[in-house]
């Protein structure tokens, strides 16, 4: 399992696309909503909260695009191959969820640089390093919704739907646009929406505060609901590939 996770980690730092779009597009994001047109109010309050919804976005772009690949692997036929060597079915999508796990990391880490040395956002480093953790962990939901995309849908769908769903989600969650520029009904949506909490849960942190109950519950029952559905469409690409 190990070795199969240290193979997919390998594939994916190689992949360019990766790199552009899921490391260097949220910085670039970040860099031009932040130091364009100037701006009113508390600008590093702003730099701070937008720091951390480009880096929600970056971590969420990575975990869905971990599907694609799973998707890829089926068309291929590894997925047939997989099923003969000694890893058990748990074990490939246990290893698959892991390797989703990690590559959100350097976008979140990109996207906190830039806040820090380029914008000059200021917090203590231990709230800082807690702010990567409780990011890394929120993008586990989106992860699963990328394994089951794969595992479901064809390669060219999976790339689709993915890139769809991330930017959809990111919009109604406010990771690109604060909530308060939209109607207040918008707003009330939003709140129930995976990444909206997923960022809560960043911009709690980052004012020394505990994530929020309500964020986190809101959160797990997403997790759920798309760990679910992966293990759905896991099952029923057994039967069809």
């Amino acid at each position: 399992m190990l070795t199969s996770i240290a193979l997919e980690l390998r594939r994916m730092t190689r992949d360019m696309a990766f790199l552009v779009f899921g490391v260097a597009l949220p910085v670039v994001m970040y860099l031009l909503f932040t130091n364009v047109g100037g701006g009113d109010g508390d600008k590093g309050s702003h730099d701070t909260a937008a720091m951390i919804g480009m880096a929600a976005y970056g971590a969420l772009g990575a975990a869905l695009a971990n599907g694609t690949g799973v998707a890829e692997d089926r068309g291929r036929g590894w997925l047939r191959q997989l099923r003969i060597t000694p890893l058990t079915p748990l074990e490939v999508v246990g290893a698959r969820a892991v390797t989703g796990s990690l590559v959100v990391l350097p976008s979140i880490v990109a996207v906190m640089g830039a806040g820090f040395l380029v914008n000059g956002v200021r917090m203590p480093v231990l709230r800082a390093l807690a702010l990567v953790a409780v990011l890394w962990l929120g993008t586990l939901p989106f992860t699963l919704l990328g394994l089951g995309n794969g595992y479901r849908l064809s390669a060219q769908s999976t790339g689709m739907v993915n890139t769809a769903a991330s930017m959809g989600l990111s919009i109604i969650g406010g990771l690109w646009i604060p909530l308060s520029a939209f109607p207040d009904w918008f707003g009330s949506i939003a709140e129930w929406t995976p990444t909206n909490r997923f960022a809560q849960l960043g911009w709690d942190v980052s004012e020394g505060a505990l994530p929020a109950v309500g964020a986190v519950a809101v959160l797990a029952g997403w997790f759920a609901v798309f760990g679910a559905y992966a293990a759905a469409a896991y099952r029923k690409s057994t039967h069809t590939r």
